[in-house]
């Protein structure tokens, strides 16, 4: 039975569960912070950043009231791993699943969370996320349950990259001719603060208030923590553009959770988080108490020597707040080693006794060739040599009504030649071709997808990207180095424990295997967690049952094809 049915069903029959409804009122507007002491133009929810944190049951339903008073600037706000099974058009995804919210008007997301976990929201317009609106959502399992490991408290950190550029500026320069690139990041946050060098600032500026050092703003994060106790961290990254380590200085960090699965766990030092991912670590207070910490997060995969590590403080209680810890921040971690993040990669799997075993089969593979390309002169980023662009009426209602003028009827291609083509080489044709053509999937089949990465246009340059699939879990088959042998790798799939995820890397010139059921009518994007690399093309949209998706609310509609169908 298809999983959107067996959700549905159990919550209809389920007595002992006595879901709750929250509800939440969101006012998004633009403030000047300064989150790393630089002030800047950011988007805040209430007046935050990150925003507020959503917590739930398992069962409940949340409703969020998002008012937009960003002036000039529509908005959209995903639901990361989060299902919306039985309401596809909450994904919060503009162009995929809803029209976008226009200036100075209210939008009311209403969805289920139906599994515990720890998971994220997010703007899902433009490249509002990297301006700052962002935010955790944590759902924890109905009263009288617990999990298979024990804590003494529960926490939460959101880590993040920092630009003192809008998202404005970022967008123009990567839309124009010739090709302006962002940069590596001014600063790293834990959980909204970090600190920038102000006497670095090129030119002195007149301002005072510009850089401020001593703005509460930007004093550092800090958590206490009781001698002896154990803590459950909830380790999140919104990062636009970096992949991070992480580590609490002299402790063991136990992983126990990825993207609201339970791990078998396993101890690091360094626990390696891409863009998008969640993680739960348990940490306990074992080492000298009469001293503090350094928390850390450094930048792995990306030469970025003038991007100051992110610093907070572990406070063992009841030493001051402010005492800085004795010792230097411990070292990070080699930028380019790929060895250590593709251990991590391999060492993560289901936990025994929550094993959730994948078909056998597949009933379809798609091979999805990262590649960096040109266009008319401008750089994007492609799949199988296909730039992907939104459409002007999202997929999801021009799927549900027909609308075959909407979009291109022509699906992207299912794989490359991967016979011929050199993934360790700049191609000598740089060329790529526009698209907003989707996939089309068998209702309730099975669905291999196969992230082969490759060289970028620049010479002996490959790069992580951590991919992102809406409206459903997949199964993490397999990790290797080098192309995809089609013959012989699945064969070395792990069929007996693999993890289910939300978010995955492939790594360097190598290729990540997973595998999903096509199981959730609707449309959902499935795109590259780096901002800038899906605002240049680097997605894809899968569709299945739509016949099965019900009524759509008008209150998605309002743009494209869909123009005077909007009702508040």
């Amino acid at each position: 039975m298809p999983l959107f049915l067996l959700v549905i069903i159990a919550l209809l029959n389920s007595s002992s569960v006595e879901a709750r409804i929250r509800r939440y009122k969101w006012d998004v507007k633009t403030e000047y912070k300064s989150p790393d002491c630089f002030r800047k133009v950011v988007i805040t929810i209430n007046g935050r950043t990150p925003g507020p944190t959503i917590r739930a049951q398992q069962h409940d339903t949340i409703i969020v009231e998002v008012t937009n008073n960003l002036f000039t600037e529509n908005l959209a706000i995903h639901w990361h791993g989060i299902r919306q099974i039985g309401t596809p058009w909450f994904d919060g995804t503009e162009g995929v699943t809803q029209c976008p919210v226009s200036p100075g008007t209210t939008f009311t997301y209403r969805f289920v969370v139906d599994r515990p976990g720890t998971y994220l929201y997010h703007a899902h317009y433009g490249m509002q996320r990297e301006g700052g609106l962002y935010g955790s959502i944590i759902v924890g399992l109905p009263d009288g349950e617990s999990e298979p490991f024990t804590y003494d408290y529960d926490r939460n950190i959101i880590l993040n990259d920092w630009y003192h550029d809008t998202t404005t500026d970022h967008a123009v320069g990567l839309s124009s001719v010739p090709f302006r690139w962002i940069g590596e990041p001014q600063s790293l946050l834990i959980h909204g603060r970090g600190r920038f060098n102000c006497s670095s600032l090129a030119v002195p500026n007149s301002d005072p208030g510009l850089c401020n050092a001593s703005s509460s703003d930007c004093s550092p994060y800090r958590m206490i923590v009781v001698p002896g106790k154990t803590y459950r961290l909830r380790i999140s990254s919104m990062t636009s553009l970096s992949a991070l380590s992480f580590q609490i200085q002299g402790h063991n960090l136990t992983v126990v959770e990825a993207d609201g699965h339970f791990v078998e766990p396993f101890v690091v030092q360094n626990l390696f988080i891409y863009s998008g991912e969640t993680y739960s670590v348990l940490v306990t207070a074992d080492q000298d108490p009469t001293r503090n910490y350094w928390i850390t997060s450094n930048i792995v995969s990306r030469p970025a020597p003038n991007t100051p590590p992110g610093l907070g403080v572990f406070v063992y209680y009841p030493n001051h707040l402010r005492r800085s810890p004795p010792t230097t921040p411990p070292a990070a971690p080699v930028w380019n080693n790929t060895l250590p993040r593709m251990e991590q990669s391999r060492a993560i799997k289901a936990r025994q006794g929550y094993i959730i075993t994948p078909p056998p089969v597949s009933d379809r593979v798609i091979v999805l060739l990262n590649t960096q390309n040109e266009i008319d002169g401008r750089r994007r980023w492609s799949v199988n040599n296909v730039s992907f662009t939104h459409p002007k009426t999202p997929y999801l209602i021009a799927l549900k009504e027909n609308l075959t003028g909407a979009f291109d009827q022509n699906p992207p291609p299912n794989g490359y030649d991967d016979v011929n083509y050199d993934i360790r080489v700049v191609q000598p044709n740089k060329n790529a071709t526009w698209s907003n053509g989707i996939y089309r999937l068998d209702f309730n089949t099975t669905v291999d997808i196969i992230l082969q990465n490759a060289n970028t246009m620049n010479p002996n340059n490959s790069e992580t990207h951590p991919w992102h699939l809406h409206g459903h879990d997949f199964w993490v088959l397999g990790y290797g180095e080098g192309k995809f042998d089609k013959f012989n790798d699945p064969g070395k799939y792990n069929l007996a424990n693999p993890i289910m995820k939300n978010t995955v890397p492939v790594h360097p010139y190598g290729w990540t295997a997973l595998r999903f059921r096509a199981d959730n009518p609707g449309a959902w994007a499935f795109h590259c967690h780096i901002e800038s690399h899906f605002f240049m093309g680097m997605g894809v949209v899968f569709a299945q049952g739509i016949e099965k998706v019900g009524k759509l609310p008008s209150s998605i509609m309002g743009c494209g094809q869909t123009q005077g169908l909007y009702r508040p």
